[in-house]
């Protein structure tokens, strides 16, 4: 399998310009275009298995969201928001829209339709964060999303697991070896379920941060916290954006998830897009869509007959 291609897109802000980063895999020239984005403190490369399994079918789009990965942190810390993320995911869209074959006449043309009407399918995968970031895409009007699959996550997120995720997010723990820094992974990570030793360095490699120092910690800005900041956590209540979705709609939940709770995701199946649900068991929050029956889920939604 090829490396993905790096790439980066120019986004704004009202206090400047950030780049965002992502990995492209597949032939660019594809017209069907997955995108797929990461939970709250994770990054682009969480979907390395579940892109290679794709590409010879779509054109994937893995970017890191401002703030982690090798993406820009924000200058103004409360931008750590979904205002935000809708406007950065928005530019991305509008890049991978584009035709990579600009020279010519043909090119050219690829291009102004391109900006008109944009690609003729994007997919979205959204885990946790990335996924109710699609989930409000998918409910705008005139939304490019054709396809959603949301990862453990949905219109109706519990305070219990806000609290629970508080604990944790933001808080910047220096470790003196990477070994180290893999058993913290694994610790607040548990709730992903059974990982197989190399799927953990993975997760933790591209999630690390060496320090001048030599000491290991993780790759984000420790304030994107900020959201939890600013007093206690209440219930997240989106069901008046899920039920005006009306693409496709694939929900994905972790059998012992806290964040998608089973009710919510039941009730999910009968009002908006009225959305296929399929549980994974000895699993919390969220599948990381490493494990092959979790992969094959996924592709079988997205390159089924629409």
């Amino acid at each position: 399998m090829p490396a993905p291609r790096q790439r980066m897109v120019q986004c704004a802000s009202p206090k400047g310009l950030h780049r965002i980063s992502y990995l492209e895999w597949g032939d660019p020239r594809n017209e069907r275009v997955l995108v797929c984005v990461h939970g709250l403190t994770r990054n682009c490369r969480d979907f390395d298995f579940l892109a290679q399994a794709l590409a010879d079918s779509c054109r994937v789009v893995c970017p890191d969201v401002a703030g982690r990965g090798r993406s820009d942190w924000l200058h103004n810390k409360d931008s750590y928001s979904y205002p935000q993320y809708m406007a950065d995911a928005n530019a991305l869209i509008a890049r991978v829209s584009a035709s990579p074959a600009a020279a010519g006449w043909l090119g050219k043309l690829a291009n102004l339709l391109a900006r008109r009407h944009g690609p003729r399918s994007i997919y979205w995968v959204g885990t946790s964060m990335g996924g109710m970031l699609g989930m409000l895409l998918a409910a705008c009007p005139n939304s490019p999303i054709r396809k959603l699959v949301v990862n453990d996550v949905g219109p109706l997120i519990p305070k219990a697991s806000l609290e629970r995720i508080a604990t944790y997010v933001g808080k910047d723990p220096r470790f003196k070896t990477f070994a180290e820094l893999e058993a913290y992974v694994r610790q607040v990570s548990a709730p992903f379920g059974p990982l197989t030793d190399a799927q953990w360095r993975h997760l933790t490699l591209h999630g690390a941060k060496q320090h001048a120092d030599g000491t290991w910690g993780m790759r984000y800005d420790p304030d994107l916290a900020a959201p939890f900041r600013k007093g206690p956590q209440q219930d997240v209540n989106l069901w008046n954006y899920w039920d005006t979705i009306t693409c496709p709609t694939l929900i994905l939940r972790g059998a012992e998830s806290d964040l998608l709770l089973k009710a919510t995701a039941e009730e999910m199946q009968t009002r908006g897009p009225r959305a296929r649900l399929v549980e994974f068991a000895g699993v919390g929050h969220a599948p990381m869509l490493m494990a092959a029956d979790q992969i094959k889920v996924v592709k079988d939604f997205l390159l089924a007959p629409e």
